[in-house]
């Protein structure tokens, strides 16, 4: 008979192997149940990247960044520093480089502010005639499914088992079975809120688009200027020019993002909305083989931050990361290992408290 767990994991994904591979750490039985590495780990892009939207934002991104560089990772994972080169169409998004410029260098992350010809040097593809942009070398990009895999190989997995409802230290299951343990955390993006329906979590699907191999045909992972309006606007729907190099020598294109919508099919409208996007800022993308297209369901939260800690009273919640939880998975669980353990957290934990948005 297999010990009762100390910590039962709804949610195998990216954010449920880093809390899985930490509470291990800390000698504690972890199990993990649902999709391994499926979900929005299995569609995402995989960019550690630090974001400065908010200063929350920031110190959970920056801090996660740091826990990724001290990891040592097999060769599967795919890890690439690239570095990311914000693009500015114009002089006001060159202003909106400058004062990224600033608060990255404020806070310790080296940055580059680019001019046009500075700009066209990085990245030959680019069309010509865009201001400048923000190149950010620390930035990196992993292949997320395989990381997950990795982050939680010694953890015990309940292959089959469909969860159905939590109580703080119990989880049902859709055969009418259940398993009793110390603690229950529910890591499970979009569908967290089949199991703790009070949590203000919104669907917003996204579009991606793989091309065939074409090795040095890009040399960072580039983002327009005007994505941060996009990722964190309110409109139904948007789009954004937003491309990655994977270490197949393959060219992951992106970017869109559409509200309430929960399911996989693919909108082909706005899918070439997004395609004609990425070809505007890089003509030649239009002439490379895109071999597959499919959709992802990002978990997002009224204020882009995710919900991280314990519901009181209830289970614990490591939820609603939106398109930032390859980046924030290992600070997330670091901040529930610290949490679990009694131990003060290394950043301020309180802008991610469910509390803050749970009644």
């Amino acid at each position: 008979m297999s010990p009762r767990p100390d910590v039962v994991i709804v949610g195998a994904g990216m954010v449920g192997a880093a809390c899985a591979a930490a509470l291990a750490r800390e000698g504690l039985h972890v199990e993990t149940i649902g999709e391994p590495a499926g979900g929005a780990t299995a569609a995402g892009m995989g960019h550690i990247v630090a974001m400065d939207d908010s200063e929350a934002q920031f110190a959970l991104t920056s801090y996660s960044s740091r826990l990724w560089d001290a990891l040592d990772l097999p060769p599967q994972v795919e890890r690439e520093r690239r570095g990311t080169l914000w693009v500015a169409a114009d002089e006001q998004e060159m202003a909106a480089a400058r004062a990224k410029h600033s608060f990255y260098t404020a806070h310790g992350v080296q940055a580059e502010v680019l001019d046009e010809r500075a700009l066209a040097g990085a990245e030959p593809e680019l069309r010509a005639g865009f201001a400048g942009g923000l190149r950010v070398e620390s930035d990196s990009v992993v292949y997320a499914p395989a990381a997950a895999a990795w982050l939680a190989r010694d953890v015990p997995h309940r292959a089959g088992a469909t969860a159905v409802s939590v109580a703080p230290r119990r989880v049902t299951f859709s055969d009418g079975s259940s398993i009793s343990c110390g603690a229950v955390l529910v890591a499970a993006g979009v569908a967290s809120t089949a199991l703790l329906p009070q949590l203000p979590i919104r669907v917003r699907k996204g579009h991606l688009a793989i091309t065939d191999r074409y090795p040095g045909f890009l040399r960072h992972q580039l983002v327009e200027l005007g994505y941060l309006k996009s990722a964190h606007g309110h409109a139904a729907e948007s789009v954004a020019f937003n491309v990655q190099p994977r270490a197949t020598g393959q060219i992951l294109i992106g970017s869109s993002r559409q509200y309430e919508r929960a399911d996989a099919r693919i909108d082909s409208p706005l899918l070439a909305a997004m395609l004609r996007r990425a070809f505007h800022y890089m003509p030649r993308l239009a002439q490379l083989s895109v071999i597959r297209t499919w959709t992802g369901l990002r978990a997002a939260t009224p204020d882009s931050l995710p919900l991280i800690g314990q519901l009181q009273p209830g289970p614990w919640v490591a939820a609603g990361h939106e398109g930032l939880g390859i980046t924030t998975s290992l600070g997330t669980a670091a901040i529930v290992a610290d949490q679990m353990m009694g131990r003060a957290t290394a950043i301020p934990a309180a802008p991610y408290s469910p509390g803050r948005a749970v009644a």
